[in-house]
């Protein structure tokens, strides 16, 4: 006889989440963790707050090598569904912007909350075990923690990715997925900080300085708050566009998003005898605008500037390139890109095709969110459907 009808690997937010489902549908389950306590991850989110959904959560808003795969567990468990959860336990939260929902007080609270999930559904919690061996026959998996052996007929990995290695993450989803055939598509640092060469040493004076820009790459932008570091870029828009950023490539900073075009002649015509660098110093930082200026080239009072040194310079801050060097890797990444790959599995229960009672979700797939709470909705979403399947 089998140990368990399902047996969860990593007790983060999917893994909580799936365990929670199952217990409550009168599944045995063991949740099992290399960490000494379920939902670190969760903890240090937010700055400790835990933005733990966006009300504008869309398929859209999600990358993967296929599309249309978050749809299904995204469309069965909406945001409105976590809210609900959230709210019968009496958690506050507000939203910030972007339809970020945060909680009034601590990540804590939400951590609580899944575990009291998980004890209404009488999970078995098997924190501070590390897993040293997986394998399958007579339709039971067999997973070794430590010296104890477990089965059950469903395994579900929800060890996330690599990013933040301190808190004890790494590829080992990865591993197990390709033991038992599915691919994986190649991982990758997600919504992380980007580095400059030597190149842009200038902006290193600027650290600690932010502004509000659009920031594009290809025919994605986003116009968020960026911030200079001692290394590169980092802020809300940078870490969005670094998702999809390509190695090699640059990126494009819109400076001044409302200002139109031809702004710097109406300047000149209302203004002739202010100097460029108080008009721009007014528009952005004076630290900012000098950084900016420097590179131009362009000093002197508008009057004395020629229409077109204006037009060219308002061009250059409206799509000023940066090519960064790299990022900061999976060190300051707060999720991963990539993962395993979403054509092995269904869409509707998170079940591997070629591996009948295996399930991924949460990080560990193919699926990554935008900035702002979607990620921790896929969590949710993606360990929902899993736990209605196990």
């Amino acid at each position: 006889m089998a140990d368990y009808d399902a047996i969860i690997l990593g007790a983060g937010a999917a893994g909580m989440m799936c365990a929670s489902v199952a217990g409550q549908r009168g599944r045995q389950v063991l949740l099992a963790d290399h960490a000494d306590a379920p939902g670190k991850k969760i903890l240090i989110s937010g700055g400790g707050r835990c933005n733990f959904t966006n009300i504008h959560t869309a398929p859209d808003r999600y990358l993967s090598a296929n599309p249309h795969f978050a749809k299904s567990a995204l469309g069965r468990y909406t945001a409105q569904d976590f809210i609900s959860l959230v709210e019968r336990y009496g958690i506050a939260w507000h939203e910030k912007t972007l339809g970020q929902l945060f909680c009034d007080g601590s990540a804590k609270q939400i951590v609580a909350m899944l575990a009291e999930e998980c004890a209404k559904g009488g999970v078995t919690m098997a924190l501070g075990r590390p897993v040293t061996a997986i394998a399958h026959g007579d339709g039971l998996y067999r997973v070794r923690l430590g010296d104890a052996e477990h089965r059950a007929p469903a395994l579900v990995l929800a060890t996330g990715g690599p990013s933040i290695p301190k808190m004890g993450a790494t590829g080992f989803a990865y591993d197990v997925a390709r033991q038992f055939g599915l691919s994986v598509v190649q991982p990758r640092p997600a919504l992380v900080p980007f580095t400059l060469g030597p190149d842009e040493q200038l902006f290193q004076s600027l650290s600690g300085v932010s502004a509000d820009v659009e920031v594009r790459w290809g025919k994605t932008r986003f116009r968020e708050a960026a911030l200079f570091t001692h290394r590169g870029l980092s802020g809300p828009a940078m870490l969005q566009i670094s998702s999809y950023w390509q190695h090699r490539t640059a990126i494009q900073v819109n400076f001044l998003p409302d200002r139109p075009i031809d702004w710097l002649l109406a300047e000149k015509r209302d203004r002739p005898r202010a100097s460029l660098r108080r008009v721009l110093g007014q528009a952005l930082t004076e630290r900012l605008a000098d950084a900016l200026l420097e590179r131009i080239g362009a000093q002197g009072e508008l009057g004395n500037l020629s229409d077109k040194a204006l037009r060219q310079a308002a061009a250059r801050l409206s799509d000023w390139p940066f090519a960064p060097t790299g990022t900061e890797g999976y060190a300051k990444a707060e999720v991963t890109v990539g993962g395993i790959a979403t054509a092995g599995l269904s869409s509707r229960t998170m079940e591997a095709v070629k591996a009948p009672g295996l399930y991924a979700i949460g990080e560990a797939v193919d699926v990554t969110g935008w900035l702002g709470g979607y990620n921790f909705q896929w969590a949710w979403a993606s360990g929902w459907a899993a736990g209605q399947a196990v």
